[in-house]
């Protein structure tokens, strides 16, 4: 086997060795970026409260502080450390509860949607709350083509095509923010121009951001999704990095994507998950690695880097494949990793999705070992689920209907304001009784985007206790799935009660499955999800088709004003006089075949045609009926005729 020490630390001679062929092949004929809102949770918390923004903040959940802003972290406060050990290193700092996360999901909408408004391809790619994908290479070509090569300094980005007064002057020679490495030498003229326009728009959005939503982010400007969130990393908060050619080995030199990629430890790289990290550790050490201790999953105590894994001598795909080759491993799982090391990461940004692929809830539990405790927890992410699916998944209906608001739907409301003060109950019910007793225009219920087929319920089992006491961590979930009953998706019945019977008619079964023994487990988590979306008609890319209610009601509101209506007081004695006398001797085709369809209208007494006719207008000319899309065309007709 060759030497893969040699091979892939430098390139001696001028030339790669025999691992050339073994090295994958780059593409690097994108410029995308990555967006990763500054302390997100601490920022919402200071969008809403702007004076909270210059003094220590920390966001819990359970016992522990899950994010904090800078000014925390510059006092000694981190990720995952426990309140109270919190309070003790920064005694003024303000902890404000994190548990509802509705805000933040509302937060994290507004903002991909500023973002993606800008994309021309709506290659627009979320990664949780807080992190968006853009892929611009569309408009870094199109940039491209309008430089004038003798005046780069004087350079114009066009942000929309229908209009090139829409953008900003940026200079076209140099980088925009800081980049990696600082030397701007290489010989790859062309990947250094796409990147260099790349940072310029992302300094660009990067200050909208801020300036038009009030939120910092930091940007990494590369040719691929896995390289343009670690340089990301680099320069934060506040800031951007772009790494820059070369990102190939040429004249003896390391490519810069290899010096870049050398300092990450292996369970850093995004697309290499705590077991496959821990499989790699394993196999390069020859022993289990250790995890620190503590109330937290914990990083390893031993570090393996990307440069140990890449210079093990052994180390090739077929190795990689070997090692990490298991049930529920993927085929050429070794070719993929192989990849990853080098850099390389070829997986396309998806296109902007109008529905999200799952909905998934999930709480972790110090000890849940008796089945009332967890039918008390499955009710409570019951109901999280199902309103965290009516919130995503629900659009609202432009119909509006002349009805009392439901009952239903003020107790739901009333569950979600548990805390809120006498007041504000007092005005919920004064507007119930007023609504009752005065008819008011509402919103429909609204209409599905899409309905989850699979529901899955996975928990995370506790390992038994070592005979010295401990307790040896496990990643480990179990699941199981079903299909999600038709009632979960109800619009009429509160959310509390369709928990409660999801509950009890799939969930307690599901559990059973998983753990069928009465006692004698012992929970550290649970999740619920919902999976398998099928999208509805509409009108995004991913759509299931066209929603073909709601493109009669737009023909119907766009064609309102140009629509002639018979006279009301008009009998249909005098309709079956004038006919005749405005009828033109010679029917079109297109009217012809509308007549036709109305008189077979008229011959059936069937109920779908009845509701059929009420999409068809008659025309105030001829009196003839004729479906909606077609009027337009008949006006024409008659207007023809008249000239």
């Amino acid at each position: 086997m060759f030497n893969v020490t040699n091979a892939m630390s430098k390139c001696e001679n001028g030339a790669m060795l025999s691992i050339k062929s073994q090295v994958p092949h780059r593409k690097d004929d994108r410029v995308i970026l990555h967006f990763d809102y500054d302390c997100f949770y601490a920022s919402v918390f200071e969008a809403e409260n702007p004076a909270l923004k210059d003094k220590p903040l920390a966001v819990q959940q359970k016992q522990i502080i899950v994010t904090c802003n800078y000014e925390a972290r510059r006092r000694g406060l981190r990720k995952l450390q426990l309140i109270k050990e919190a309070r003790e290193i920064c005694p003024d700092v303000i902890i404000v509860l994190g548990e509802d996360i509705g805000r933040f999901r509302d937060a994290s909408k507004m903002l991909y949607q500023f973002l993606r408004s800008f994309s021309w391809s709506d290659r627009a790619e979320r990664l949780g709350f807080d992190e968006v994908w853009l892929d611009v290479t569309d408009m870094i070509e199109y940039n491209i083509s309008l430089l004038n090569q003798h005046d780069l300094s004087q350079s114009f980005f066009v942000l929309q095509k229908d209009d090139p007064t829409q953008g900003f002057s940026f200079d076209a020679s140099c980088y925009a923010g800081p980049r990696y490495p600082n030397s701007t030498s290489t010989d790859d003229e062309i990947l250094s121009l796409r990147l260099k326009l790349g940072s310029h728009l992302a300094f660009h959005l990067r200050h909208e951001l801020e300036r038009k939503k009030g939120y910092t982010s930091t940007v990494g400007i590369s040719t691929s999704k896995l390289l343009s969130k670690l340089v990301g990393n680099m320069h934060k908060p506040r800031d951007q990095t772009t790494l820059i050619p070369p990102y190939v080995c040429r004249n003896g030199q390391v490519s810069n994507v290899e010096s870049f990629l050398d300092d990450y430890e292996i369970g850093k790289i995004p697309g290499i998950g705590s077991k496959l990290a821990q499989k790699i550790r394993r196999h390069i050490l020859q022993h289990e690695p250790d995890f620190e201790k503590g109330l937290v999953y914990g990083e390893t105590k031993e570090r393996v880097f990307v440069r140990d894994v890449r210079l093990a001598g052994d180390m090739s795909p077929e190795t990689l494949e070997k090692v990490l080759a298991g049930p529920g491993s993927p085929h050429g799982i070794g070719n993929k990793i192989w990849a990853l090391l080098h850099g390389i990461d070829d997986t396309d940004v998806s296109f902007a999705k109008a529905v999200p692929s799952q909905i998934s809830i999930e709480d972790s539990y110090i000890r849940l070992d008796t089945l009332p405790e967890v039918l008390k927890q499955l009710k409570k992410l019951s109901f999280s689920l199902i309103e965290r699916m009516r919130i995503d998944l629900v659009a609202a209906d432009d119909d509006e209907t002349n009805q009392s608001p439901r009952d239903g739907d003020f107790e739901q409301e009333q569950d979600h304001k548990g805390d809120v003060a006498d007041h504000g109950l007092e005005h919920i019910a004064v507007e119930k009784e007023s609504a009752q007793s005065t008819k008011q225009k509402v919103r429909s219920p609204g209409k599905w985007l899409a309905h989850p087929k699979t529901i899955r319920l996975s928990t995370r089992p506790r390992m038994p206790l070592n005979p010295d006491g401990t307790r040896t961590r496990s990643f480990k979930r179990i699941s199981h799935s079903a299909p999600l009953p038709n009632h979960v998706l109800s619009l009429t019945e509160t959310i509390d009660a369709l928990a409660e019977k999801l509950v009890h008619e799939t969930l307690i079964g599901m559990f059973r499955k998983l753990h069928p023994e009465k006692a004698g487990w012992n929970l550290s988590l649970v999740n619920l999800a919902v999976t398998n979306m099928a999208e509805a008609g509409g009108e995004s890319k991913t759509a299931n088709g066209r929603d073909i209610g709601s493109m009669f009601k737009r023909q119907e509101t766009v064609h309102k004003e140009f629509t002639a209506y018979a006279d009301e007081q008009t009998n249909s004695q005098d309709e079956e006089q004038m006919m005749p006398q405005a009828e033109p001797a010679q029917r079109s085709s297109l009217e012809e075949s509308s007549f036709l369809l109305h008189s077979n209208h008229e011959m059936d007494d069937n109920g779908w045609i009845e509701e059929e006719n009420e999409e068809d207008e008659r025309c105030g000319l001829c009196g003839m009926s004729v479906p909606l899309f077609a009027m337009p065309a008949h006006l024409r007709f008659h207007e023809v005729v008249d000239e």
